[in-house]
């Protein structure tokens, strides 16, 4: 399996799973809500799997999970969950990269 196919799978999984929890949530525009988080963390899935840092990769993982997680914890000021969720997929995701 070829890197953008594996990064395309885990920005999915990363994807889908940061969106399941809010389906039992209240959001004043729900659907933009979920949109944005799904793309957000597909985004970060797709990068971790795709970069070459010369760091381990759950290392790697962390610090592309973290860092493209902030900006969406400032808007929201939401950032326990955020950043939590973007540094635990993040390493997770990071256990997959080549």
């Amino acid at each position: 399996m070829n890197v953008i196919t594996k990064g395309v799978i885990a920005g999915l999984i990363f994807g889908v799973v940061s969106i399941i929890p809010m389906f039992f949530m209240k959001f004043a525009d729900k659907t933009t809500a979920m949109t944005a988080s799904f793309i957000s963390r597909f985004a970060i899935g797709f990068i971790i799997i795709n970069m070459e840092l010369p760091v381990p990769g759950w290392v790697k993982g962390a610090l592309i999970g973290v860092v493209l997680s902030l900006p969406d914890a400032l808007v929201t000021k939401q950032y326990a969950p955020i950043l939590g969720l973007g540094l635990i997929g993040g390493i997770v995701c990071g256990f997959f990269a080549k």
